[in-house]
């Protein structure tokens, strides 16, 4: 990093703990609001399961909608861990260090919010219940084929692994709120959650081994979860658009595109909300900008071969769907707001060192990259589902209904709403990583300059 503030061990207690130890003043109403937003798709969803799955917008022949379109922008959303704490710590990249805590908890309520769009999309969602092994109410074991069998074992995989990795490099930060705590309960409850840490060398060293080891197990995890997602469509029979090979990199590196744009949101509300300006600097920013750079470049070549394969068989229907696509009421003005907010307003941004070191530009092109990422699973399932019919009279639209938006709505206030609690009881910053920084950094002299670096213990 080109430049830091360099602080003592107490002053980074003092400061990460703050939204520990004591509530700020918005927290209350922030949760409320959330809170509400929760229960009032709770409440649509009852409607829901009391009325049946038509209340919602789906139909023949669109039998999969917005449940499906956010299952799977929640999935690359949860890509974002894996991408900025696994891989950034196996390359000993120093600026993740206060950036790693956020985006490994954001892919667990992500995970969440995307196995909770499987439970709103079926019409009986009781019967989940007996995915695994066996359906007694039909007396036949789970239909090893079938995605609803593919989804959950994968996501429910990633979401364990996802959670050993927050919890192991949260335990001697625990030990640290565990010795200022006040109350009755508090102490002895984070005397519990970290498990008996001491910050002994043996203990330093088998936390170091084990997200190192966590680091590199997840990532074949991280690879496969948004690959079977892609395959969901690819073995949907009759569906124009769904049968590219090119799907699985195509998914994942779209996840990747979505779930870092998501982290660098994260960060700049770290900065706004909890006043983390000396820990968040203009050269994170920076840093994550030129990843999202690379990211979203790698992401629209993949988008542009899709396209190329879908178009150079010269199939009548896969060129009519792409015309629906591009040229038809009401995809149309979808689709140029998806490459719009996805990749030609954000990157070029991007390409100017101011962009990238504001917060504030930086939130507002990365929300727009997450409405355009949105819209890309959108627009991926219903016009392909439009057309499956081979009669055009029996093609069909698709228009979400008002159940769908609340339901869909509660699914990004659990993960705001999660986000909060967890930030209200554990930090947010992970302090041992940052306080770890502090001590290997040095300054090196280059040329006329001294500039800061970092330093390595050597074995």
């Amino acid at each position: 990093m080109q430049e830091h503030i360099q602080l003592t061990q107490k002053e980074v207690n003092r400061d990460l703990l703050a939204g520990v130890l004591a509530m700020p003043k918005w927290w209350l109403g922030a949760a409320g609001f959330l809170v509400l937003v929760i229960l009032i798709g709770l409440a649509a969803y009852a409607y829901e399961v009391n009325k049946g799955i038509g209340v919602a917008g789906l139909g023949r022949p669109v039998l999969w909608g917005a449940y499906i379109t956010n299952f799977v922008f929640w999935i690359g959303i949860s890509h974002a861990g894996i991408m900025i704490s696994a891989i950034l710590r196996l390359t000993q990249a120093e600026w993740r260090r206060p950036v790693t805590r956020a985006a490994e908890v954001m892919t667990i309520f992500s995970l969440i919010a995307a196995l909770s769009n499987i439970m709103f999309h079926v019409g009986r969602p009781w019967r989940l219940f007996w995915v695994y092994p066996y359906d007694f109410s039909r007396g036949i074991f789970m239909n090893v084929r079938s995605p609803f069998v593919w989804d959950p074992s994968a996501v429910m995989t990633y979401l364990i692994g996802s959670s050993l990795f927050v919890f192991i490099a949260l335990v001697p930060d625990l030990a640290v709120v565990r010795d200022r705590a006040t109350g009755k309960y508090a102490p002895k409850i984070y005397a519990i959650l970290c498990l008996g840490w001491r910050g002994t060398p043996r203990q330093w060293r088998l936390q170091a081994i084990a997200g190192i080891l966590l680091s590199a197990l997840v990532l074949p995890v991280f690879v496969s979860v948004h690959s079977i997602v892609s395959w969901d469509f690819a073995i949907a029979i009759g569906v124009e658009g769904w049968h590219s090979t090119i799907f699985a990199p195509y998914f994942i590196i779209g996840a990747i595109h979505s779930g870092v744009s998501a982290v660098a949101m994260i960060m700049a509300l770290i900065v706004w909300l909890w006043k983390m300006d000396n820990y968040l600097r203009p050269d994170h920013f920076d840093a994550i900008g030129r990843l999202l750079i690379i990211v979203a470049t790698t992401w629209f070549f993949f988008f542009f071969i899709e396209w190329i394969f879908a178009l150079y068989t010269l199939e009548p229907p896969e060129i009519k769907l792409r015309e629906l696509q591009v040229f038809e009421n009401p995809y149309w003005w979808l689709f140029v707001i998806f490459l719009l907010t996805s990749f030609f307003i954000p990157v070029p941004m991007w390409l100017f060192k101011s962009v990238r070191r504001s917060p504030m530009l930086m939130f507002f092109t990365t929300v727009l990259v997450n409405i355009g990422m949105w819209l890309e699973r959108f627009l991926i399932i219903i016009p392909g589902l439009a057309r499956r019919s081979p009669l055009t009279f029996d093609w069909g639209s698709y228009h979400p209904s008002i159940i769908e938006i609340l339901i869909v709505a509660e699914t990004f206030a659990f993960v705001a709403l999660g986000m909060l609690v967890f930030a209200k009881f554990f930090p947010l910053i992970p302090l041992f990583d940052v306080k770890e920084g502090m001590v290997f950094r040095d300054t090196i002299r280059v040329g006329r300059r001294v500039v800061p670096a970092s330093i390595r213990e050597t074995p």
